[in-house]
């Protein structure tokens, strides 16, 4: 299955992904805040970062310009609560994926994520990894 990472400050809503997703067989990480979350994705390279509009620390809308600097490629599903259309007009130009709004039931999460992880196996399929340079680094071309 996935490697997910769930980035939101209410433990609550963590502790959901985390429950829901573990069942459906998925390896889950979660981070508390935004600057944790990047930290994560940096080190584990998730398929899918379930990533928090709003957060104290830094926005989701900055940690999403962050994971993409990292990879252009990354796939991410934004949770929102209240979120105005300029806000998701913005995460659409950074490359987000999906948005789900809280609330969401089990059917919309699993629904979401089937999406987003199909659009990624297409996008590894078009597209070939960077060739890795000698100590299997991979470099951009």
């Amino acid at each position: 299955m996935a490697n997910i990472l769930a980035v939101d400050d209410d433990e609550k809503i963590r502790g959901l992904l985390d429950t829901l997703l573990s069942r459906k067989g998925h390896h889950v990480l979660t981070a508390n805040h935004g600057q944790k979350g990047i930290d994560m994705f940096r080190k584990h390279r998730p398929h899918v970062t379930i990533l928090d509009f709003e957060m104290p620390d830094m926005d989701g809308l900055a940690v999403l310009r962050e994971i993409h600097a990292i990879d252009p490629h990354a796939s991410v599903i934004m949770l929102t609560g209240v979120s105005t259309e300029e806000r998701k007009q913005q995460a659409r130009e950074l490359g987000v994926t999906h948005f789900l709004a809280k609330g969401f039931s089990l059917h919309e999460l699993g629904a979401a994520l089937n999406l987003v992880l199909t659009q990624s196996d297409h996008r590894s399929e078009a597209s070939p990894p960077p060739p890795r340079g000698p100590e299997g680094v991979r470099r951009r071309p």
